[in-house]
């Protein structure tokens, strides 16, 4: 039976090409896991892949979804599972690629993040109290409660660090501690690049750079210009918060992108913490990642 090939970790390691590689040799197709490329005009500040870095494979889960809607964790898995299994089925490799943890063990595991039932009651109570005392008030509740969760969830990231509270109020566990209890669908190994830290660093200010050069500011005029506010979901992503703020509180161009560079930072160690903790994980040094190395490990 045919494997699933994960190919994770942070931001800017060069996830995509390298399931690029992997996907040509194995001619399969790939399943994005990131929580902002699945929307629509969205795609200078997520990096999406452009069809030249594509190279004819086929993506699934990107430019699915309005940036004027919710999208959930759960709305991933059901649009994203059935892919996964009928290539399984065809007796194919599925390529499941991205840096949103939350997103990959939705497709892994029968149970994670999201299973425990919505409870409106605890939902408003949290909301109340974002608004009332702040989000960084709200962060810092989920750090007392599930610390776990909390290093993984930026306090911009509001609907999430309720929902990962939530949980807590509703089950009496933490969300960190459920998803030690997660039920493997698949066989499956995961890979991900581990760049120096420095050289990460680099490699994401200077992805950052290229986003503005290619029109950053322009496509998030673009956004707002169709109504979409600091409000959506779509918009708390990294590089368009910070513009969105930025222009409300009149930072110069170059506070802004040097704030955006900060954030993706410290969201890339974020997910370098999530990702250490993947079962059937191989951490591969760049000069070391290559299709062949990865296609060995199934």
């Amino acid at each position: 039976m045919s494997k699933v090939l994960v190919i994770c970790g942070c931001t800017a390691s060069g996830k995509s090409a390298l399931a690029v590689e992997c996907a040509k040799q194995l001619n399969t197709e790939i399943i994005s896991a990131d929580s902002m490329q699945i929307y629509k005009g969205m795609d200078i500040g997520t990096a999406k892949p452009t069809q030249e870095e594509m190279q004819g494979i086929k993506h699934h889960m990107i430019d699915i979804a309005n940036p004027s809607v919710k999208f959930s964790v759960s709305d991933y898995e059901k649009a994203a599972l059935p892919i996964v299994e009928k290539l399984l089925a065809k007796g194919k490799t599925p390529i499941v690629c991205g840096g949103t943890g939350f997103y990959i063990n939705s497709l892994l595991y029968k149970s994670q993040f999201g299973n425990a039932g919505a409870d409106e009651r605890v939902r408003k109570e949290l909301e109340q109290y974002a608004e009332q005392k702040g989000k960084d008030a709200l962060h810092a509740l989920l750090q007392e409660k599930d610390p776990e969760s909390a290093a993984l969830l930026h306090s911009n990231d509001v609907k999430r660090v309720i929902r990962a509270l939530e949980i807590y109020y509703v089950t009496g566990k933490r969300k960190s501690e459920q998803q030690d209890e997660r039920v493997p669908r698949f066989d499956f190994a995961c890979v991900s690049v581990s760049h120096p830290r420095e050289v990460l660093y680099d490699r994401i200010n200077r992805r950052v750079d290229i986003m503005v050069e290619q029109g950053l500011f322009d496509e998030i005029d673009r956004l707002t210009a169709q109504g979409l506010t600091m409000e959506h979901q779509s918009m708390q992503g990294i590089g368009y918060k910070e513009v969105l703020e930025g222009q409300e509180k009149g930072w110069t161009k170059e506070e802004t992108v040097e704030l955006i560079k900060k954030n993706t930072r410290n969201y890339a160690k974020r997910q370098i913490t999530f990702f250490k903790r993947m079962e059937n994980h191989t951490v591969l040094a760049p000069q070391e990642a290559t299709a062949e190395n990865v296609l060995k490990l199934l």
